[in-house]
């Protein structure tokens, strides 16, 4: 299993080491590789787009041609995990902060996001979040200038809410997150995700 993390800007180390430490807890065969231009994308078997600033992630993935490429593999069922400036990415419509920085959404989800929801960087906070696809135990999740997710329709589904806030949504091989998996001790959505492509691809 080669999993790919989008590597242009934003949190990419901490995906890479988290997806490796995760496939050898679970004796998955496989490691995380950087994804820096069009060609690395050819032969991984699920994508990691981070966290970072949207509007230089998506400027870059213009620039090295990946941005339609990433929708032509997420149609075919490509394995998808955004978390942060990551869903932002993935949504169909994002608020006036969005609009004004002319970024090109994948539209890969059927959602409206809100850009840096909870204010600044001094903003940010970690709490604990249920999400029962994981387990009945808390996750922790940490908010860095995050967004969240206004409304979401057809496919798209809620996957965790934090008090009245969407904070997780899921499409299909597809998972949005406005919040930071990579930061926490807890590996296991990164293994809900490696669950995902190895049904996907029927990895054994």
């Amino acid at each position: 299993m080669k999993v790919g993390v989008l590597a242009l800007q934003g949190a990419v180390s901490e995906h890479v080491e988290v997806l490796n430490k995760t496939m050898k807890k679970i004796k998955i065969n496989g490691n995380a590789v950087y994804v820096r231009n069009a060609k690395d994308l050819d032969d991984i078997s699920g994508l990691v787009i981070p966290g970072g600033e949207s509007t230089t992630i998506n400027r870059l993935m213009l620039t090295t041609g990946m941005h339609e490429k990433i929708i032509e593999l997420a149609k075919k069922g490509l394995p998808i995990l955004g978390t942060c400036a990551g869903t932002i990415l993935l949504a169909k419509e994002g608020d006036e902060q969005v609009k004004q920085t002319n970024t090109k959404l994948l539209g890969l989800m059927d959602m409206k996001v809100l850009r840096n929801a909870y204010g600044r960087q001094v903003d940010s906070f970690e709490t604990d979040v249920n999400i029962p696809e994981i387990g009945s135990k808390p996750f922790r999740a940490f908010f860095i200038r995050a967004p969240t997710i206004e409304k979401v329709w057809d496919d798209t589904k809620i996957w965790v809410k934090y008090q009245d806030n969407i904070i997780g949504v899921k499409k299909g091989n597809i998972l949005a997150l406005t919040f930071h998996p990579e930061l926490s001790d807890d590996l296991r959505i990164h293994e809900y995700f490696l669950r995902t492509i190895q049904r996907n691809y029927r990895i054994r």
